[in-house]
């Protein structure tokens, strides 16, 4: 089973690194198209500005959608989850990946931003990502930006309203998380070991 972890320059990647190493499947990290191709799943993780972070995805970006398009399991971590919609206002309107619809906005009114720490799951489909994982769960959000609840939303967390926590494609095996799973404790372990699963 081979998980090709997209490293473009991201923070935090060792992170998601390790975090698949403790449930068992290892991922590898890799800027290589032809690796990306070959992959099993692909996992997207992303800490920064969308705008420098879609640039440096750019080169890939034709195979990662490829890949997603040919049902190959895909996770979006934060910033990679932002990636996953068609645009977002940060540093502009920038397109992102375009696998769901939607914008990505940033947190409006009197909310401190960036919104951090740990807030509760509120589950509004099912998908194989959450098996085990119990409605109003806990996990850990660092994040300025947001994308809408709609249709895509597999469950939604509330920040001066409600925005997408887990949004999936239609064909529900490209996935992406506002949080970061890989340091929400337990939880976030058993939904690294879901994704897993989903290979």
């Amino acid at each position: 089973m081979k998980i090709a972890i997209v490293d473009y320059g991201a923070g935090n990647i060792r992170s998601v690194e390790r975090g698949l190493a403790f449930v068992g499947t290892p991922g590898a990290m890799t800027c290589d198209p032809g690796e990306i191709e070959a992959a099993d799943a692909i996992v997207l993780p992303g800490v920064g500005a969308f705008e420098s972070c879609m640039r440096q995805v750019a080169p890939l970006q034709q195979v990662i959608c490829r890949r997603i398009e040919a049902g190959v399991p895909f996770l979006g971590i934060c910033l990679g989850m932002q990636m996953l919609y068609q645009e977002s206002e940060e540093g502009g309107l920038i397109k992102g990946l375009g696998v769901v619809p939607g914008r990505v906005t940033r947190f409006s009114g009197n909310l401190k931003v960036p919104h951090m720490g740990w807030n509760s799951l509120s589950v509004r489909k099912e998908h194989p990502l959450l098996t085990g994982i119990a409605d109003g769960s806990y996990v850990y959000f660092v994040h300025s930006y947001r994308a809408g609840v709609d249709a895509g939303t597999v469950a939604a967390a509330e920040y001066g309203g409600d925005f997408t926590a887990i949004v999936a494609n239609e064909a529900g095996n490209a996935v992406g998380a506002q949080f970061h799973p890989e340091k929400s404790g337990a939880v976030g372990l058993r939904m690294l070991k879901n994704f897993t699963a989903m290979i």
